[in-house]
């Protein structure tokens, strides 16, 4: 039978695997990582705030969509709180830690990433179903959304607790990973191959879905007279989301594919090397998405402005802006959503404002 060490500190572990803990951090090189982490945990908590504010404060935002775009805002929310626990409990004070202190340390990164991961996936399956079936908005009640969003973190929670609830090695020394020396190299395996997957089936699934709407929004524009900022509205959503897609997988990939090869027990990977600069380039992603939300969307910009500058718009300008509609909404108040053809065809349903030269990119 083997031996269990749950009561041995951290260095124990970090010696029997050979992992390094990072010793040079100190001095000018620590000072700047944490100037650097402390300023994007900042911006990370501020600005996704504001996306959570603007959602719950514009009526034109509360859709399906919208509510799992706050969500997705709040899990990396949730990332900047993990980012500043790891903080203050990397280097060598890795090796000062209990066993259930470095879980909740990696815990937490597990389940920001899951939260994030889950939530593009279930708002690729909403696009899917309201794309396909020439709709702009799902038909997804405030009920089902929030079960969706209840169901998201259950799931990003239960996947973080893995490895504590026993897919670990602390009672088999042999199978510990290079990069967490505590997890099992299996489950690095099948941590890193599942996150994969996932991102190729839906990365497949928007190109699938931006492609549909790209022919069939150039084929029912030859046959209307509306703006092109109408006509190009469907569009506009996707390459929004597939921005956040995009940045999502080109932060997230090299970070795992190094734990992959930790678990396929690479020794000549070098992968000590770039393990901490794979982890920034992920914490980044928290940075970009809020710069993405407001660079795409005219309404949600101008929306997180006014909260920003504290100050509400003079009447006029709020008449002026209410007929502009967003740059994604494009919509009636039937929370069914119009059918395309129709946002196409009926010059009414947007108004007569155009939407921006930064919206139609």
């Amino acid at each position: 039978m083997n031996e269990c060490y749950y009561d041995k500190r951290m260095d124990f572990f970090y010696n029997k695997t050979n992992a390094h803990t990072v010793d040079e951090w100190t001095g000018t090189q620590l000072i700047v990582v944490l100037c650097f982490g402390t300023f994007f945990c900042l911006f990370i908590f501020i600005s996704n705030s504001l996306v959570i504010a603007a959602v719950v404060k514009n009526k034109r935002f509360h859709f399906p969509f919208y509510y799992l775009l706050a969500n997705l805002a709040a899990a990396d929310f949730f990332a900047g709180i993990a980012y500043v626990f790891l903080m203050f409990n990397t280097g060598p004070v890795s090796k000062t830690l209990t066993v259930n202190r470095w879980f909740l340390r990696q815990g937490l990164l597990d389940t920001s990433l899951t939260a994030s991961l889950v939530n593009l996936l279930v708002i690729a399956v909403e696009r899917h179903m309201s794309i396909m079936r020439m709709k702009i908005h799902s038909n997804l009640t405030k009920k089902r959304v929030t079960f969706l969003i209840m169901s998201i973190w259950a799931i990003a929670i239960f996947m973080g607790a893995v490895p504590t609830l026993g897919w670990n090695c602390l009672c088999d020394i042999t199978a510990c990973s290079s990069l967490a020396p505590i997890y099992s190299r299996s489950y690095l395996v099948f941590w890193s191959v599942l996150n994969l997957v996932v991102f190729f089936i839906m990365v497949v699934v928007y190109i699938r879905i931006y492609m549909y709407v790209q022919r069939k929004t150039n084929v029912l524009s030859s046959h209307t007279s509306g703006s092109i900022s109408r006509r190009r509205t469907p569009v506009k959503l996707m390459k929004t989301v597939m921005t956040l897609l995009g940045a999502f997988v080109v932060c997230w990939t090299p970070g795992l594919v190094v734990l992959l090869l930790d678990g396929l027990n690479c020794t000549y990977c070098g992968i000590q090397n770039v393990k901490r600069w794979f982890l920034l380039l992920a914490l980044l992603n928290s940075v970009m998405n809020p710069i993405i939300y407001s660079y795409k969307d005219d309404e949600m910009w101008s929306t997180m402005k006014r909260m920003i500058c504290c100050s509400s718009e003079d009447k006029s300008q709020d008449r002026r802006s209410s007929r502009i509609p967003s740059t994604v909404l494009c919509r009636s108040t039937d929370t069914s959503g119009h059918y395309i053809e129709d946002g196409i065809i009926q010059g009414t349903i947007c108004g007569k404002g155009d939407l921006g030269e930064k919206g139609s990119s």
